[in-house]
């Protein structure tokens, strides 16, 4: 009979799914790394929440672990490549918090708009300050989603019960999906200048990272009122107690911090800003759901090898693994690329299977590739959630198989669909065993795809790479390799490089300043 540990407070009721389902189960919590170490070896999976630390040296004294559960959405308290190595599948529950999430953005927008806090406390000093708060009416008032995924989709819903007017800013949104929603499409610019509110729900990333900046942030409506309950660093925090401060910003409610937990801030005693100590989550209902997710998910993997909302491995039977593996690691580096370079919203993605890649199973290589394009929008999405997450987003997936070889023995090519046409990636694999690029955009280019990299698309010319390579070289920048491809001489050129550093923002805008640079961003993989 399968063993499972659970070792962080958990809603009781999952516990009784193990049982119900055939897996011994133990709730022991609170142990110490150390004691942990003593005791985890007895178990086939562990279940948790945020508390218990699954490192490195916790799993190597794990010798019969399986799975780990993580009752929720973040796993950064788990080493995931460590378990990876070890063979444990990581599971994670995306989608039990969404509700509670989506209501706590909701709430706190109804906090700024009546002042909630701030008359609580007067009132409760005795004051009665009636006159001082007067609120605002939601009512026919615009707000302004920054993300329409999953959670901005269920906060859209909620206000136009309110009767109020939804904008969207999200790069990836199609025009279908917004008419689905009830929601406008608009560029950034667009919702800073009509929105009432703001409340943001996007993860944070190189390309949300102060998305609110100091820049944007003056670009709002005056008397704007602004919810963060996604992640800290979305917003510029010096730039919105500065908006506070002089009155531009009528209210700000934020449930994350760049810093947490958030013992001290700047924005502390502000006027007008509510601050909640990341409580998106915590609702009796949204524990309850994620602790039965976990025990159903773990339990359906222990009892009967069903994946289900796993981190680091797909849904596969055991016999097709083995060769399906190399394809969907060059699956999901193909899907990465393309949705770091593509832009615009993209209503449509294609997975063309050529020659020996026809005969695989597609809907593996079809979730790798969707999971590294996604990836790019939410840090919440896997091999299994990944299809979903897609169809939410409206976007039309195609799978489409040639037999035919054409000039490589197997093929992959994801080919998207945006307003500025279609754009494709294609790579195969060395040895059957080693992923590589071999077109992009039309241009033919070999290159591996690992780590930090710079793209840059210039004007073919002599000098050009010699000028590039000084000033990387200037700036401390290693290459590590170089790929160049072109369409034809004194045309355009794309470059791949590999760099031991990511490059910064500085460094970046010298080189889209260099002589004939049409394009140049950083990647990552």
């Amino acid at each position: 009979m399968p063993k499972v540990l659970i070792s962080d407070k958990m809603d009781p009721r999952a516990a009784e799914i193990f049982r119900e389902r055939g897996v011994e189960v133990d709730e022991i919590t609170g142990k110490t790394p150390d004691e942990l170490k003593a005791i985890i070896g007895e178990y086939d999976g562990l279940a948790i929440r945020s508390s218990t630390k699954v490192t490195k040296d916790i799993l190597e004294h794990a010798t019969n672990l399986k799975v780990v559960g993580r009752a929720g959405i973040g796993v950064d308290n788990v080493d995931i490549p460590a378990a990876s190595a070890k063979g444990v599948v990581v599971m994670n529950t995306p989608f039990g918090n969404s509700i509670t999430t989506a209501e706590h953005a909701i709430a706190l927008m109804f906090a700024l708009a009546r002042q909630l806090p701030e008359a609580d406390a007067s009132t409760q000093a005795g004051k009665w300050e009636k006159n001082r708060f007067m609120g605002v009416e939601m009512t026919a008032k615009t707000l302004g989603l920054i993300g329409a995924g999953n959670i901005g989709s269920i906060v859209a819903d909620r206000a136009l019960g309110l009767k109020m007017k939804v904008v969207a800013f999200d790069p990836f949104l199609t025009e279908e999906r917004a008419v689905e929603l009830g929601v406008t499409k608009v560029t950034l610019d667009e919702l800073l200048a009509r929105a009432d509110f703001i409340t943001l729900h996007t993860p944070l990333t190189d390309q949300t990272r102060n998305i609110l900046s100091a820049e944007n942030l003056a670009k709002t409506k005056k008397g704007v009122r602004i919810v963060n309950c996604a992640r800290g660093g979305l917003i510029d925090e010096a730039a919105l107690k500065a908006g506070l401060d002089s009155g531009h910003i009528a209210g700000a409610a934020l449930d994350v911090f760049v810093t947490e937990p958030a013992k001290e801030s700047p924005l502390f005693g502000t006027p007008n800003f509510i601050s909640t100590p990341h409580l998106g989550a915590s609702t009796t209902e949204a524990q309850v759901n994620v602790a039965i997710q976990v025990a159903e998910q773990m339990a359906d993997y222990l009892v009967s090898g069903g994946v289900t909302n796993a981190l680091n491995v797909p849904s596969l039977s055991a016999e097709e693994a083995p060769k399906l593996r190399p394809y969907m690691g060059l699956a999901e580096k193909l899907g990465s690329l393309v949705g770091q370079l593509a832009t615009g919203a993209i209503d449509r993605v294609s997975i063309h299977r050529e020659g020996a890649a026809a005969d695989l199973n597609p809907k593996p290589i079809t979730s790798a590739v969707l999971t590294g394009f996604l990836r790019q929008q939410t840090d919440t999405v896997n091999m299994v959630n990944a299809p979903l997450l897609a169809r939410e987003r409206g976007m039309e997936v195609r799978e489409i198989r040639t037999e035919r070889e054409g000039d490589y023995h197997t093929l992959l090519r994801v080919a998207v669909r945006t307003a500025d046409g279609e754009r494709s990636v294609a790579g195969t694999l060395f040895g059957d065993s080693a992923p590589r690029l071999v077109e992009l955009f039309g241009i033919k280019v070999e290159a591996d795809l690992a780590g930090p990299m710079l793209y840059v698309v210039n004007e073919d010319a002599p000098g050009f790479i010699g000028r590039l390579g000084t000033l990387l070289g200037e700036s401390g920048v290693n290459i590590g390799t170089f790929h160049l491809g072109r369409r034809e001489a004194g045309g355009e050129a794309v470059l791949l490089l590999s760099v031991d550093q990511p490059v910064d923002a500085q460094l970046l805008a010298e080189v889209k300043a260099l002589p004939g640079v049409k394009t140049a961003m950083g990647l990552s993989f």
